[in-house]
């Protein structure tokens, strides 16, 4: 009896599906447009010849209700009206030419919508699906596919709301079009009508009724496991292939203990995960690129000359010279790998930390670093020197590491290697750059030193000027003194 009831739950929520008002009147609204289609009986569907072009299957108005009124034996012109107004709402049939789904009496022009997108295969889209249709439109150069006033404000709404996954959603659209490009012509227009028209019905124009909107007495199917939100273009995971009126559900399964674990886990992993805006990104990059613009010799030409395309190498030397200029200065208060790079920054550096009994970081850096470029026979002997003066007990040179990176380090040297104090030095790397370095660049030591940059250059400037204008005194005089001795001759 226990492994019969899953089977009788799962018929039970088939039958009570089959019952369900609307999949009543789908059922009922889907034969008629069936009957309506017949080659032989329904109504002839057509190509219409227009000044430039075709339209192809169409059918008129008028011929909707005159064929509802002999099959279904409709004597009134307006009931039959009503019952094709209804089924137009529903988006079975659409006009080509407006998105408000209701049927005229006239010669406007008709076409019926694909199974696929018929109501009764239960869709529930998603708005990141209307983004990448209305971000298809915009891809396509057809004035048929031109976005409404309507649309294009749901568009930029959508695009503020999904900010962050916009590139997919983008690509997404950029793919579906590819792929429409493929189809010949006319299937690609019917496509495209039918299309914006089940749009028409899940997003339709405001003002218009909104028929998949759910009340009170269809909240009903929200307690049927079948009933899961489906993506028109395959973005979600839980889809559909077929519509549930002719597919029994399966009996859903408890999730197990392996379950439960293997979702908090992933869970976990999603909100240690660092996301960043691309505003921000692109913010960052601009503001790096800013930075560092006048030390890019090809964009900004330095002086005396480019080394890259003269044979003048005064500008390496100026920059491997032991008196920095006030551009070399000035970098090291970038970052701590700036000041570090630079032999000259890497020596004011020292000197400071030594002021403040704190130079052991580091020498203990640096030997890690001088320690990865040794020859491999040569490491675990300069592996246990760095460790007898800087990390054992009792050591000269003692360095304070938290007991993690301790034991790690401890660990690593069973077995040394270039990279044993990997952990360790980064500990140390980290406690300079949010301690020291920050006192460094406030120090009277790196200000003087930027502020000696400025005054030999301004003293010189001074100095140039000066000489320029003796120089030009000199020969006014000269001159003068010249044209007396000829005078006097």
């Amino acid at each position: 009896m226990a492994q019969s009831s899953p089977e009788q739950g799962a018929v039970g929520t088939a039958d009570l599906e089959e019952d369900s008002p609307n999949m009543i009147v789908y059922r009922k609204i889907e034969d008629i447009v069936t009957r309506i289609q017949d080659e032989t009986e329904g109504v002839p569907i057509r190509t219409v010849k227009s000044f430039m072009s075709k339209i192809p299957s169409v059918v008129t108005g008028t011929d909707i209700v005159q064929w509802l009124m002999k099959n279904l034996s409709i004597e009134d012109p307006a009931e039959a009206l009503h019952i094709g107004s209804l089924i137009a709402a529903q988006g079975y049939i659409f006009p080509i030419s407006d998105h408000v789904l209701t049927l005229k009496d006239d010669g406007t022009f008709y076409r019926f919508q694909a199974p696929y997108f018929w109501p009764s295969n239960c869709w529930e889209p998603e708005n990141t699906d209307y983004a990448i249709y209305l971000c298809k439109r915009t891809m396509q150069n057809k004035t048929r596919l031109e976005l409404a006033d309507y649309e294009a404000e749901n568009l930029a709404r959508l695009q503020r709301a999904f900010a962050r996954k916009w590139e997919f959603i983008f690509m997404q659209a950029e793919a579906q079009v590819k792929i429409d490009r493929k189809k010949d012509k006319t299937e690609r227009k019917i496509l495209d009508s039918q299309e914006r028209a089940f749009w028409d019905v899940h997003r339709p124009v405001p003002g218009c009724v909104n028929t998949t909107e759910m009340d009170i007495r269809k909240c009903r199917r929200m307690k049927n496991p079948q009933r899961v939100k489906k993506s028109v273009y395959g973005v979600a995971e839980d889809t559909q292939t077929q519509s549930p009126v002719h597919t029994h559900p399966q009996p859903s399964r408890k999730d197990t203990k392996e379950d439960v674990e293997k979702e908090i886990l992933f869970l976990n992993t999603q909100l240690d995960r660092h996301c960043m805006k691309m505003s921000k990104v692109a913010e960052t990059l601009m503001s790096y690129t800013e930075q560092y613009l006048e030390y890019d010799p090809f964009v900004c030409p330095p002086e005396p000359s480019n080394p890259w395309i003269s044979d003048d190498c005064t500008f390496w030397e100026l920059e491997a010279s032991k008196d920095p200029s006030q551009q070399r200065v000035r970098k090291w208060g970038f970052s701590l790998d700036e000041a570090l790079k630079d032999p000259v920054g890497r020596d004011q550096f020292l000197k400071f930390l030594e002021s403040e009994f704190s130079s052991e970081n580091l020498r203990f850096w640096l030997a890690v670093q001088d320690l990865k470029r040794r020859p491999l026979q040569d490491v675990p002997a300069r592996a246990q020197e760095i460790w007898q003066e800087f990390l054992a007990e009792g050591a000269p040179s003692s360095i304070n590491l938290d007991s993690h990176s301790y034991e790690r380090t401890s660990q690593n040297l069973k077995d040394p290697g270039r990279y044993s104090f990997e952990d360790a030095q980064d500990h140390i790397y980290k406690l300079m750059k949010s301690d020291s370095y920050t006192r460094f660049l406030r120090s009277s030591v790196y200000q003087d030193l930027l502020l000696a940059r400025k005054k030999p250059e301004s003293e010189q400037g001074r100095r140039t000027s000066l000489e320029k204008f003796t120089r030009s005194v000199g020969k006014s005089l000269t001159g003068k003194r010249l044209t007396g001795l000829m005078q006097s001759s």
